[in-house]
């Protein structure tokens, strides 16, 4: 049976690799976002400049996207107990989440304010706030760059929001850099609420891919790299395979997937070849490392599934 622990037993090697990296990289991210949150927000009160307030709440739900992102990569080092046996992994899903959801509300927020501004622009001071504006795309660059040299923007669901928080984090300064110029060239006061509805709604795009996306995974959905039928249609080929039934495919963690099934085999066929077989194809050809396979021969009767 020593094989099957194999299939098992080295799955969480994916998982090792980077963590101090995204957590090193987001920590680095953290402390320039909460600086710069701070500055816009004094900037945005002084010289009146919604596009710098918008900008600095941006940033808010950034450091809040980071701290959660970071106490996440944290608590999926934990160890599993027999209480979770699949330990923190979700805190990761759970944290975007959130994270996805406090977005909109901010994005929402800056657009009804925004409105209001249209109907009576207020003067701006155009020259401090682009001083402002300017010192935050540097820093959200320097963000983007470190997570991008220290994290796993690619793969890591919960590393790639808190990057793409930060790229948007460096649009909305452009915007605020944008607007003040405009300001300072034309008086043209409406600027201001206009490049913050910009910010808003580029806000609004990622925060609904994050939702959607987080929602798939806590719905237990199979992966979007993963094709279910395909999935079946490679076990049903291994030799000796009748039929597959109750394959299940869903994801854990960014980068953790998990699967289980039945497979009902040939009389006389040797059910731990075929076992080892099934491993090795789900392992090499579809990346799944947590898998839980049940042979069954023609004689095993069980109850209907409820899925």
């Amino acid at each position: 049976m020593h094989h099957h622990a194999h299939g098992h037993c080295d799955h969480h090697h994916g998982h090792h690799h980077g963590r101090e990296g995204n957590q090193k990289g987001l920590a680095i991210a953290l402390g320039v976002t909460i600086g710069i949150m701070v500055l816009e927000f004094v900037g945005g009160l002084v010289t009146n400049s919604l596009a710098l307030l918008s900008d600095s709440g941006h940033m808010l739900s950034d450091a809040i996207s980071l701290l959660l992102s970071l106490a996440a990569v944290w608590l999926a080092a934990k160890p599993a107990s027999p209480k979770r046996t699949y330990g923190f992994y979700r805190f990761e899903i759970l944290a975007a989440l959130v994270n996805g959801v406090t977005l909109v509300v901010i994005a929402a927020w800056i657009i009804w304010e925004a409105v209001g501004r249209f109907v009576n622009p207020p003067a701006v001071a155009s020259g401090p706030m682009m001083a402002v504006a300017a010192v935050g795309l540097l820093a959200n660059l320097v963000s983007a760059w470190v997570l991008m040299r220290k994290g796993d923007v690619k793969e890591n669901v919960n590393v790639r929001s808190a990057y793409l928080h930060v790229i948007g984090d460096a649009l909305g300064s452009v915007g605020a850099m944008a607007a003040g110029l405009v300001i300072w060239l034309f008086d043209w006061y409406a600027a201001d609420p206009l490049i913050s509805i910009a910010v808003a709604v580029l806000i609004l795009k990622g925060a609904f891919a994050v939702v959607k996306q987080t929602v798939h995974i806590l719905m237990e959905g199979t992966p979007a790299a993963i094709d279910h039928a395909e999935v079946k249609a490679a076990l049903s080929g291994i030799d000796g395979v009748i039929d597959v039934h109750d394959l299940h495919i869903w994801t854990i963690t960014s980068g953790l997937d998990s699967l289980s099934c039945h497979l009902l085999i040939e009389e006389g066929c040797d059910g731990q070849a075929v076992l080892q077989r099934a491993i090795d194809l789900v392992e090499t050809r579809f990346h799944i490392r947590h898998a839980t396979i049940q042979i069954e021969m023609p004689h095993i009767r069980h109850g209907e599934m409820e899925v």
